[in-house]
């Protein structure tokens, strides 16, 4: 099973050992609203996004309205909206006569057009102008649509919410047969914004993916509060990262309860730049910006007092204290010391060095 280590997201290298590539999914909130949605792509590009997502579909398309009267009471986070889900699915379509105009300013942005297509007209449309497509949770099990969005020859992010090992193993299985540039993403698709997520985010499926796939490029898909599951993610070697964006997350809609403010996200931002600093290369060194440190808090060998020259160390002359300049000896070479002659006087508190040794 082959497949690329790194992507090329628009002419970026996203994957191990680069910065996390964040993708902020505006989805519904755009409320219907051309001037809103375009809004929200200059917002998100301002709070440090590299990547505006859109999600395409049609009602009617996506969802069945005599499915969902025949569950009765609505479930999940679809529990709280006020209208039939097919109408709601309805009112936030993302117009199709938008289309161009959503491109144009994620370019004029500077920032990276994606979109989750939910039917083929939506893949066949974008296919030219996305820097990667979104496969969402909810359609991994439609293997028709996978391979058509893999076969459109862009990146693809796959989002594994709600997903057993073998739903996994079956979708990267079908993108592969397609096309190598994947990015495989835990998520849990629990949309409700309650602190018990925290217990089934399971972020180390990260590292049961990784020891599945090696080096393949992984992610997280996201919707809890604040930033620990993001941080984790990325300490634990996820290099793409998708929270959904909104201006206000009081307003209403489907999807802002769940969503990020600009301020939340610049901040998630920020201290994931710090986290991929503070990581490393994994090389245990003494650090350049700890040498003085190292100097002034290490011990070295000192005299505990004046000795002449020709005089044989017992562990009597010997004390160790800091500071321990460049050289000195170091408190584990003490057995070095003691039964040597000393070849040059020493002074009480003077450091000992190799040179101070006759022969």
């Amino acid at each position: 099973m082959k497949y690329d280590h790194h992507l090329t997201i628009n002419g970026r290298r996203v994957g191990p050992g680069e910065p996390a590539y964040f993708v902020a999914d505006i989805a519904a909130n755009h409320d219907g609203d051309l001037e809103r949605a375009k809004a929200l792509i200059w917002a998100c590009k301002e709070a440090g996004a590299d990547a505006a997502k859109f999600q395409h579909f049609l009602a009617r398309n996506i969802v069945s309205d005599r499915g969902f009267r025949d569950l009765g009471a609505r479930m999940s986070h679809q529990a709280k909206w006020s209208k039939p889900v097919f109408e709601i699915y309805e009112d936030y379509e993302c117009s199709r006569d938008w289309n161009q105009a959503l491109v144009d300013t994620c370019s004029k942005a500077g920032i990276d057009f994606m979109t989750t297509p939910y039917d083929t007209a939506a893949i066949e449309m974008f296919a030219g102008d996305v820097a990667a497509f979104k496969i969402g949770s909810g359609d991994i099990t439609w293997i028709e649509s996978v391979e058509r969005i893999a076969a459109a020859g862009k990146p693809v992010l796959m989002a594994t919410g709600a997903s057993s090992v073998e739903d996994v193993e079956r979708a990267v299985a079908a993108v592969l047969a397609h096309n190598p540039q994947l990015c495989l993403m835990q998520c849990n698709t629990n949309y409700t914004g309650e602190l018990e997520n925290f217990k089934y985010i399971n972020l180390n499926v990260i590292k049961s993916f990784a020891a599945k796939y090696p080096d393949m490029v992984l992610g997280l898909s996201d919707h809890t509060p604040g930033h620990a599951t993001v941080l984790g993610a990325v300490a634990l070697g996820a290099s793409v990262i998708e929270k959904h964006f909104t201006d206000d997350t009081g307003r209403e809609g489907p999807d802002h309860p769940f969503s990020m403010s600009p301020e939340a996200w610049r901040e998630m931002v920020e201290r994931t730049r710090e986290l991929e600093f503070a990581m490393g290369d994994g090389v245990k060194r003494v650090e350049d910006n700890e040498a003085e440190t190292a100097l002034v808090q290490r011990r070295c060998i000192r005299a505990k007092s004046d000795i002449a020259a020709g005089t044989v160390l017992t562990e009597d002359h010997l004390e160790c204290l800091r500071p321990a300049p460049e050289g000195a000896f170091a408190p584990y070479r003490l057995a070095e010391l003691v039964g040597s002659k000393l070849q040059t006087a020493k002074a009480q508190g003077d450091a000992f060095y190799d040179d101070d040794l006759a022969g």
